[in-house]
């Protein structure tokens, strides 16, 4: 599994990359276009943490429920009195096993149950958390025309020099596993 499959642990492009969309943020815009753009990163970043907690609270919550339940329903069932025999039509008896201590309740199905609730928890919280801080931080570029058709200019640019370096990277490699990056 990849740590880019939960939010929370996404990492940024490469280094270069990075160079390169800095050299945009200087050139290329203002710095109210800058501001707008450090608080739009931040919004997202603070959704998705917010979002990554929520998340796995609640996942921890509905694993505490879902335990409790089974004990619950394991405690009833225990109390119950249950069928030992079972007759059939031609009068034979059949002796029926006790299956309550195979039904119980055990630590490593709560280990696992905690597990993957909290994970699925941080997933859904996380993902939650990328999708409301990407509207939030749109509306916050969207706000001023002006500036969002500076960063939208600056973004195409930055956009065509990526793929720019990336064809060029592509020509300079010859063998198939240099260009699938194995």
């Amino acid at each position: 599994m990849s740590t880019d499959s939960l939010a929370l642990l996404r990492k940024n492009a490469g280094q270069d990359i990075a160079a390169l969309a800095e050299e945009h943020l200087k050139h290329d815009l203002q710095d109210t276009d800058r501001d707008a753009l450090k608080s739009a990163a931040s919004k997202i970043s603070t959704h998705v943490t917010i979002g990554s907690l929520v998340g796995l609270g609640l996942g921890t919550f509905l694993a505490f429920r879902l335990r409790r339940t089974r004990m619950q329903m394991f405690n009833t069932l225990r109390a119950k009195e249950k069928p030992t025999h079972v007759k059939f039509a031609d009068g034979r008896e059949e002796a029926l096993p006790d299956m309550t201590p195979y039904m119980r309740p055990s630590t490593l199905g709560d280990v696992a149950a905690y597990t993957f609730f909290g994970f699925g928890g941080l997933f859904f919280g996380g993902e939650t958390g990328v999708l409301t801080g990407s509207a939030s931080a749109g509306r916050t570029i969207t706000r001023d025309p002006e500036s969002r058709e500076r960063i939208e200019t600056a973004f195409r640019r930055f956009r065509a020099d990526v793929l720019r370096k990336e064809a060029d990277s592509l020509d300079t490699r010859s063998g198939v596993k240099e260009v699938l990056g194995l």
